[in-house]
C-alpha cells in the first residue's frame, strides 16, 4: 500500500497499553499528546519528538483497555485523530511501558494547566480565574482556551514553588459558587503542571492577560467579554457596576464619532476617555467616567436612546469590566482632555 493511502491503524501488533503515534506536527509537546489521548483514560507517561523528523511519539495509558479503547474508537470513526490539523497515525507499540521518562503533568513547574470542568467557555471569566489563583502569589500571565477536555487555562506564576502551592490547595476543589453565573451548578478544577515556562501573550483580551506588561496591545476584537453577574440583596441578578460603559450602536444610518459620543455622554458628567471599535460586524464604544455613580446615571438615562431623530443610532448600554482604558494601545481611540482644572 502506498504511503499516501496508509491506514491509520496497524492491526498486526499485539495490543499494548503503549501507543505509537506518527505524523505528528514538528516538536509536538506533551500537552498536545495528553489532550488527544486523555478522553480515553489516564496517561501515565509520554515520550515526544521521537524519530529523525521528530514527528513521532509514544503514549502510555494506565490500563490496557484504555489504549484499546482509543485504537478502536478511531478505527471506526470517520474523523481521524488530529493534532494541529494533521492526521495522526496510531498503532500499538512493541514496548509495554515507557522507560526513563517523566510523567506528564507531575513535574513541578511555574505554569499550571487548569481544566475547569462543568462549565462553558463564557461561564468563568479570566478575572475570576485571576482572583482565585492570585491568592497564592503573583500571577504573571493567563491564557484560556477550549479543547476536547473542556474549558482550560494556563496560569503562569513566578516560580514552581508558588505554582505548587496553588495546585496543592486547589486541585479537585470548586470555584466559589458566588463567583459563578446562576446557571452553573458547580465546577471543579483539575490541575497539572504545564511544560511551558513563559507564556507568549500577544494581546490583552478577555481570553488572555499579561499582568507584567501594561503596554501590551489590546485585541480590539476581544476587548469585551461577558461580565459575571452577581446576586443582589433581593436575590435577583445584579449587573456588576463600573465607571466604564460599553455602548452597542444599532441602526447606524449616520456617522458616530468620538466627538459625537462625547457630546451625548458629557451631559451627565465629565467624560475622560472614549474608544470606538468594530466587533461582530457592529460598532461599539467604551466611555469612561471618573466614577461609577456618574456612569450609572448616564446608563439609566441613555439606555435605548437614539442619537439621531428617526430611531437612528440607538444606544444599548451595559457596564464594562474595564476601569481605566489604556488609550495608548486601543485602535481608533482618543483621550478627551475635558478634565476640569
Amino acid at each position: 500500500m502506498s504511503s499516501s493511502s496508509q491506514p491509520q491503524f496497524r492491526y498486526t501488533q499485539t495490543p499494548s497499553k503503549v501507543l505509537h503515534l506518527r505524523n505528528l506536527p514538528w516538536e509536538c509537546i506533551e500537552e498536545e499528546l495528553v489532550e488527544l489521548c486523555k478522553p480515553f483514560g489516564k496517561i501515565v507517561n509520554t515520550k515526544c519528538n521521537v524519530g529523525a523528523n521528530r514527528n513521532q511519539a509514544f503514549v502510555e495509558f494506565a490500563d490496557l483497555n484504555q489504549a484499546i479503547s482509543m485504537v478502536s474508537y478511531y478505527a471506526s470513526s470517520s474523523e481521524p485523530a488530529q493534532v494541529r490539523g494533521k492526521t495522526v497515525y496510531i498503532q500499538y507499540s512493541n514496548r509495554h511501558e515507557i522507560v526513563n521518562n517523566k510523567s506528564p503533568g507531575d513535574v513541578p513547574g511555574n505554569v499550571l494547566l487548569v481544566t475547569i470542568e462543568g462549565v462553558e467557555a463564557g461561564d468563568v471569566s479570566i478575572d475570576v480565574i485571576h482572583l482565585v489563583f492570585s491568592a497564592f502569589g503573583f500571577v504573571h500571565k493567563i491564557a484560556t482556551f477550549e479543547k476536547a477536555a473542556g474549558f482550560q487555562a494556563l496560569i503562569q506564576f513566578t516560580d514552581a514553588e508558588t505554582a505548587s502551592s496553588a495546585r496543592n490547595a486547589l486541585d479537585g476543589r470548586s470555584i466559589p459558587r458566588y463567583l459563578l453565573p446562576e446557571h452553573v451548578g458547580s465546577c471543579h478544577l483539575r490541575i497539572s503542571y504545564s511544560a511551558h515556562t513563559d507564556l507568549n501573550i500577544k494581546f490583552q483580551s478577555h481570553r488572555s492577560r499579561d499582568y507584567t506588561n501594561p503596554y501590551l496591545p489590546v485585541n480590539p476584537t476581544a476587548i469585551e467579554g461577558v461580565m459575571q453577574p452577581t446576586i443582589g440583596p433581593d436575590g435577583k441578578k445584579k449587573e456588576l457596576e463600573s465607571n466604564v460603559l460599553l455602548a452597542s450602536i444599532e441602526n447606524m444610518q449616520y456617522a458616530v464619532t468620538v466627538d459625537v459620543l462625547n457630546t451625548v455622554f458629557s451631559a451627565f458628567g465629565t467624560v475622560q476617555k472614549v474608544a470606538i471599535f468594530e466587533k461582530n460586524g457592529g460598532t461599539q464604544a467604551l466611555i469612561q467616567y471618573p466614577d461609577i455613580t456618574t456612569a450609572a446615571v448616564a446608563k439609566e438615562s441613555l439606555e435605548g436612546h437614539c442619537i439621531y431623530d428617526g430611531g437612528y443610532c440607538k444606544l444599548h448600554l451595559s457596564y464594562s469590566r474595564h476601569t481605566d482604558l489604556n488609550v495608548k494601545v486601543l485602535i481608533c481611540v482618543f483621550e478627551l482632555m475635558f478634565m476640569r482644572k
